[in-house]
C-alpha cells in the first residue's frame, strides 16, 4: 500500500526522470524532400531549473534558404557560410547560406515552453536531417548535438540532436 508520502516521493521521482530526459523537440518531425519546412523548435525546460537566455540552432547540411522568425524581446544573429558552388534561386545566384541562427537577450523560465522558428527548404534526398540546438541558461548550458551512429537509437544518447525525417517527395516524377 502506498502512503501519501510514498506517492509524493514516487511522483517527484517521475517528474525528475521526465525532466532529466526532456529535450528540445520539433513540432513536426517529418516532411517531404525538397519542400518548404517550418522548423518549430520547442524548448521544454531550462538548465538546472534556471531560465534559458539563448537558443542557437545549427542549420543542417542540405537545408537551404533558412530564415528565423523574430521573437519579441529577443535579438537574432545570423551566421553565414560561403558556398563552394553558387546555386540558383528564383533567378538569383546564391553564394552563401545561413549556417547558424542565435536568439539572445530574452528569458524563458524553466517552467515555461516556447518555440523558436526557422523556415527553410529541405534537401531533395530522403533521409534523416539533424538539427543541433544549444541552450544557454542563467546557470549552465545544454548542447543537443549528438547524432546516433548506424543502428543506434537516439534515446540511448545523453544529448540527441533533433531528428527530422525527410521523406521521398510524393510528386517526384509527376508533371503537370
Amino acid at each position: 500500500m502506498y502512503t501519501p508520502l510514498k506517492l509524493t516521493l514516487l511522483a517527484g521521482a517521475a517528474a525528475l526522470s521526465l525532466h532529466a530526459h526532456a529535450h528540445p523537440v520539433l513540432a513536426v518531425a517529418q516532411a517531404p524532400a525538397g519542400s518548404f519546412y517550418k522548423a518549430a523548435i520547442g524548448i521544454t525546460h531550462g538548465c538546472a531549473g534556471t531560465a534559458t537566455r539563448e537558443v542557437i540552432v545549427t542549420i543542417p547540411p542540405g537545408v537551404t534558404g533558412a530564415r528565423p522568425m523574430p521573437k519579441p524581446g529577443w535579438t537574432i544573429e545570423i551566421d553565414k557560410i560561403k558556398l563552394a558552388q553558387p546555386r540558383e534561386s528564383h533567378g538569383r545566384s546564391i553564394t552563401e547560406e545561413v549556417s547558424r541562427i542565435r536568439w539572445s537577450g530574452g528569458s524563458l523560465a524553466s517552467a515555461h515552453y516556447d518555440e523558436f522558428v526557422v523556415a527553410a527548404t529541405l534537401p531533395r534526398q530522403a533521409g534523416p536531417v539533424y538539427w543541433k540546438v544549444t541552450q544557454v541558461c542563467e546557470q549552465g548550458r545544454a548542447d543537443w548535438d549528438e547524432i546516433p551512429a548506424a543502428g543506434q537509437a537516439a534515446r540511448d544518447l545523453k544529448s540527441p540532436a533533433l531528428r527530422l525525417e525527410v521523406t521521398a517527395d510524393p510528386h517526384a516524377g509527376h508533371k503537370h
